[in-house]
């Protein structure tokens, strides 16, 4: 290998079955100076938001992918001049240890690239930013890419909704400050609103990218895979609200998350174990049904990128307190962005809380792969008949959907009868 040649730094495959991502945001800047393992760029794909660190130092040269931009994997979306390995502190100097690490990979031949227009990365960037500003033709647009900012400052623009490129930068080169940034949202914040809607204003088209196509895509294959069956029961759980205030107040439990999922997440590892046939897998390509010694617990989660159902892996081993601290584990790991990928895959059968909303009752659709799923409705207390009187009770509905292929109707009911029966009489759920 040459001292200072250049790479281009390839979009790795850092999940199972990933086939592309969107550059959510870069984390350095063309002529920026990158160490090893240095951060350069946030990428989320259809299960996670991911930081991709460089495998080597250099010069970075151009950014190949934009922000917000769809890549598939392989694709470079990072051009960088490598510096020589013998004055990088522990980076090894041999060509094949190079040539090992993900996303990286030698220049492509010049024939082999795609065109793309010259760009000016030296001192004239104020220049060219003005040419694009003020010039009477139409020149090429730059993208944000191009335009020299300090990470923080294009977070800023981009929370702020400020366009970079509509900026002139009034740092060294022209690079463009935080005030520059703050002063373009001001004026956009004191123009007149006009007095009538465009009809732009009316609606809102969102790209459906990452986890939200994901989840779409596998929720259609579900429903119109699998024949989806759905039975509900409403079971008297004031006992289990009662251990769970009980459970609150014990110095073993202190900081544990405990809710009626808790309970609901054991009682069907309890329950599975009764009536394997919930924990299977339809197996088409060998015509085999697969039934699952283990339980790998999947719950689904509402965040701010779409739902997501991260699972709790072999959850049947776990006692009540290991179990609450797995659920939140992955439930926090999925609402901050950052499941990984094997948190993702493997589920074997999963809660859905839809009583967090307020919701009685609904019909879960499985997901794929999973022959059995339970929706939580919402606890409330109602009048209930007890030995004869009318008490009232906490009481809450339980619904299940489960894959008529691999499960039958006496199976699933008895499935279903037996998680209830456990949350009535939670004394099982301690074992």
């Amino acid at each position: 290998m040459t001292p200072n040649s250049e790479f281009e730094f390839l979009l790795p495959d850092v999940g199972e079955g990933l086939e592309e991502a969107e550059i959510v945001q870069w984390k350095v800047s063309v002529g920026q100076q990158i160490a090893v393992n240095q951060v350069i760029v946030e990428i989320e794909s259809a299960k996670s938001l991911v930081e991709l660190p460089t495998p080597f130092a250099g010069t970075v040269l151009e950014l190949l992918a934009q922000e917000g931009e769809v890549v598939r994997v392989g694709t470079a979306i990072i051009r960088i001049q490598r510096t020589e390995p013998e004055q990088v502190a522990g980076v090894a100097s041999s060509s094949e240890r190079t040539e090992m690490l993900v996303g990286s990979g030698p220049r492509s031949e010049e024939g082999e690239r795609r065109r793309r227009r010259p760009r000016n990365y030296g001192v004239d960037a104020t220049s060219m930013v003005a040419q694009n500003v003020s010039a009477p033709t139409s020149p090429t647009p730059l993208n944000s890419s191009e335009i020299l900012a300090a990470p923080p400052v294009r977070k800023l623009a981009r929370d702020l909704g400020v366009d970079l490129t509509s900026l002139v930068g009034t740092g060294l080169n022209g690079t463009v400050t935080r005030e520059n940034v703050l002063a373009a949202a001001d004026e956009v914040r004191n123009k007149p609103t006009p007095a009538e809607k465009t009809e732009n204003s009316r609606e809102t088209r969102t790209p459906i990218r990452g986890v939200r196509r994901a989840m779409a895509e596998a929720m259609v294959a579900s429903a119109f895979t699998a024949p989806h069956v759905t039975e509900f029961v409403t079971v008297d759980v004031s006992a289990s609200m009662h251990l769970l205030e009980k459970l609150r107040t014990q110095p073993e439990f202190a900081g544990v998350r405990l809710s009626p999922l808790t309970l609901l997440a054991r009682a069907m590892c309890i329950a599975a174990r009764q009536t394997p046939q919930v924990n299977s897998f339809w197996d088409a390509n060998s015509q085999e049904i697969v039934t699952k010694h283990y339980v790998n617990l999947g719950i689904a989660t509402a965040t701010d990128r779409g739902l997501l159902v991260p699972n709790v892996k072999n959850a049947d081993q776990l006692n009540l307190k290991e179990l609450a601290q797995a659920i939140a584990v992955v439930i926090e790991a999925a609402r901050a962005g950052q499941t990984v990928p094997a948190q993702m895959t493997g589920g074997t059968m999963s809660i859905t809380n839809i009583g967090v909303f307020g919701i009685d009752a609904g019909t879960p659709i499985l997901p794929p792969g999973e022959s059995a799923i339970v929706a939580l409705g919402a606890v409330v207390e109602r009048p209930w008949v007890a030995d004869g009187e009318i008490v009232v009770r906490s009481v809450t509905t339980l619904a299940l959907s489960f894959d008529h292929r691999l499960v039958d109707g006496a199976q699933g009911s008895k499935f279903l009868a037996d998680v209830a029966q456990i949350l009535q009489d939670p004394s099982q759920l301690l074992a």
